[in-house]
């Protein structure tokens, strides 16, 4: 299977050899049924044939190799030098020089409309056969006079069926690109609204409040030592000021939430911690995972959170997408001042498996984007089939911090 379809490969990166290829098996088509014709009642002796019918023979059959470029060069040189061998061989039919043609015009019908295709298969077959009951020796209603008339014609039918089904082809994948690339603009115009929806509610609610509590600490801070009465009015407004923030802050959030999602929850935001308790999760749904975690130290609150939340999607996209008999290897390494995330599977690929422009992946990159970091989806980089997903999460250097305190 893997050798034809190598050859099959390489016919269609050289279709000047395969064109080549063509004419020579026209020619040797041609040539064996002069030689050895159909055997019947009627049917005549093997053909002596001369140096004149073999050099139109070899002609009819070499311009096909041009078939590509000039097809309607190449049908009118075909049907000419078809009926120049009529000429000569007085309609002798053992020598079928018209599948020259046939193909010919074959090629013509799969390459431009249908229009002009009918109308130059018209022309061609009553040519053709006028050519053959004209100057033939057999009646006009012999059988091979028929015969090129049904071949002649069902080498346009097919040429044409072709050109319609590669058309069709060609909207449906241009229609699916269209679409996927519609999807992806919709998607990120939904997270651009989004953003911008809670910026604003965010805006509207505590800047306000923000605002009196700068203007009500800066007032206790100039007269704490002159009028301690007024900055412990001052500090009571900033008190109420940040209350009425925090609730109404809380009230806004509660409102961004959908109808339809889950209470907040009371535990705290979820970490490597819990990872034991994600993967076992996976396995219980009949994906096997294999983790692999190196982490010698305790992490940042917002790496650790994103840590957890980047193999959480890989693997509901994993359970989704990658089949049944998919496995997983996760790996979460500390080095290099990062924080490494590696989820693998050797699944469906790339191609079926996962969607690109999902929501989750889209989460998962804002999320990295958020920290400084990289994060790649796609076929896995050793070649294999399966997908791949890599966050890279920078850590903050343990100097950094200590400096900061010195200061």
């Amino acid at each position: 299977m893997s050798t034809l379809s190598a050859v099959r490969r390489w016919f269609r990166a050289h279709p000047r050899a395969t064109d080549a290829v063509l004419a020579a098996f026209v020619l040797g088509m041609i040539i064996l049924a002069a030689v050895h014709p159909s055997r019947g009642p009627s049917s005549p002796p093997p053909a002596d044939l001369g140096p004149l019918e073999v050099s139109l023979v070899v002609a009819a059959s070499g311009v096909l190799v041009w078939r590509r470029r000039a097809p309607r060069t190449v049908l009118a040189l075909a049907g000419c030098l078809t009926i120049a061998h009529v000429t000569v061989s007085a309609g002798d039919p053992r020598s079928p020089i018209a599948l020259s043609v046939v193909v010919a015009l074959y090629t013509v019908a799969s390459r431009t409309d249908r229009h002009t295709t009918w109308r130059l298969a018209v022309l061609t077959i009553g040519v053709l056969t006028a050519a053959l009951m004209f100057f033939g020796e057999r009646p006009w209603y012999a059988d091979e006079n028929l015969g090129v008339f049904a071949w002649t014609g069902m080498a346009a039918g097919v040429g044409d069926a072709v050109r319609s089904r590669r058309a069709f082809v060609e909207a449906i994948k241009e229609r699916a690109e269209r679409a996927e690339a519609t999807r992806e603009q919709e998607a990120r115009r939904r997270v651009t609204e989004e953003r911008m929806r809670i910026a604003r509610e965010l805006h509207d609610v505590v800047a306000h409040h923000i605002a009196l509590v700068n203007v009500q600490a800066g007032v206790a801070s100039h007269v704490m030592d002159a009028r301690p009465d007024q900055a412990k009015e001052a500090l009571a407004h900033v008190r109420e000021a940040s209350r009425a923030a925090l609730a109404e802050l809380r009230t806004t959030v509660g409102l961004l939430r959908q109808s339809d999602d889950p209470k907040a929850p009371k535990e705290p935001a979820p970490g490597l911690g819990l990872l034991d308790q994600l993967v076992d999760g996976f396995v219980r749904a009949g994906v096997p995972v294999a983790v692999e975690l190196s982490v010698p130290g305790a992490l940042p609150k917002a790496v650790d959170l994103t840590a957890y939340r980047v193999l959480q999607e890989a693997l509901t996209n994993v359970h989704k997408h990658a089949g049944p008999a998919a496995r997983v290897e996760a790996r979460v390494v500390q080095r290099d001042g990062s924080l490494e995330v590696t989820v693998t599977d050797d699944g469906r690929g790339p191609q079926d498996a996962h969607a690109d422009g999902g929501h989750g992946l889209i989460g998962m990159r804002e999320r990295t984007a958020a920290l400084g970091g990289s994060c790649r989806a796609g076929a896995r980089a050793d070649g294999a089939t399966g997908y791949e997903v890599q966050v890279r999460l920078p850590l903050p250097r343990p100097s950094q911090g200590r400096e900061r305190v010195e200061r």
